[in-house]
């Protein structure tokens, strides 16, 4: 078995809800690792057998979808320890046309390939009464398959990567709300954590945030050195509800947007860096063209 991607436009009644009972129990019954992810297990747990419900791993759908690049490395590490698994789970509705809509899109689009060799089958449960348009066609177009009362047919509007792998010549507008910190990108990387350090803790940022922050530039930075123009500039600032750095390379040879979302790139140096720190960060934006290319990374307030 390799990974299966399928989508489920759930419909308020009695046969969405049975379609999804019936690949829980379907999957308990085979002996399949069975995790459920979703705002309201009860519904979909509703006319199991208990002997069924028990063996079913409930989870919180937040601690799933906590970011892009978390939820991923969740489901990969998943697959990993537990072998044949299966999953039901209720991606997070964000608007499609922000940045973090986009980003939890261009995460669904890689999960055919990101996941391929996996044996593991996801199906991704959609609420339609809160679905806006942009969210509906974004469904479509990230699922290979779809569920209905009964079966899993192909999916004609999958567009795969194609559909949020267009290149971006620059960042989301974001309004700024206090100064901008720049460092400079120099050839010694242990001078330029404990500068960047050293501005985390002045700008009292929390002890974790800075030991994130830190990892995940330094990351960046390796790469600006090894495989980029060799300079380049890093720029701390605060943004309405988090804290924003931007990551600049002269040359631009970083442009994919999916970058850092495919766990095979971490065979390769470059990319395991931006696997690692799309983990670190809530969202990681890739733009830019061969005049440069800036790696925006957002860490969003907790509450």
């Amino acid at each position: 078995m390799t990974f299966e991607h399928q989508g489920l436009l759930l419909r308020r009644g009695r046969r969405s809800s049975t379609a999804v009972g019936e690949r829980l129990r379907s999957t308990v019954r085979a002996g399949v690792r069975t995790v459920l992810a979703v705002t309201d297990p009860a519904a979909l747990l509703d006319g199991l057998a208990p002997a069924e419900r028990d063996r079913i791993e409930v989870i919180e759908r937040d601690t799933l979808y906590d970011a892009p690049g978390r939820a991923l490395a969740a489901l990969h590490r998943m697959a990993l320890l537990h072998g044949s698994v299966s999953v039901v789970a209720e991606p997070p509705l964000l608007p499609s046309d922000g940045l973090e809509g986009r980003e939890w899109h261009r995460m669904e689009s890689v999960l055919s390939t990101a996941l391929a060799p996996m044996d593991m089958s996801l199906l991704c449960v959609h609420d339609e009464q809160w679905l806006r348009p942009g969210n509906r066609s974004a469904v479509l177009a990230t699922h290979p398959m779809l569920l209905g009362t009964r079966t899993a047919r192909p999916n004609p509007d999958y567009r795969g990567t194609e559909a949020f792998g267009r290149r971006v010549r620059a960042p989301e507008p974001m309004a700024v709300t206090g100064p901008s910190h720049r460092l400079e990108i120099c050839p010694s990387l242990p001078r330029l954590r404990e500068d960047l350090g050293d501005l985390g803790r002045l700008l009292g940022l929390a002890d974790g945030l800075v030991d994130g922050l830190v990892v995940a530039v330094n990351e960046l930075a390796a790469n600006v050195l090894e495989h980029g123009a060799g300079k380049g500039t890093v720029q701390v600032w605060r943004g309405p509800d988090r804290w924003v750095c931007d990551v600049f390379d002269e040359r631009g040879g970083l442009t994919d947007p999916l970058a850092g979302y495919r766990p095979a790139d971490s065979l390769r140096p470059r990319g395991y860096g931006l696997w690692i720190t799309r983990q670190i960060c809530d969202y990681m934006e890739i733009c830019g063209n061969r005049d440069g290319s800036l790696v925006r990374l957002h860490f969003v307030d907790r509450v």
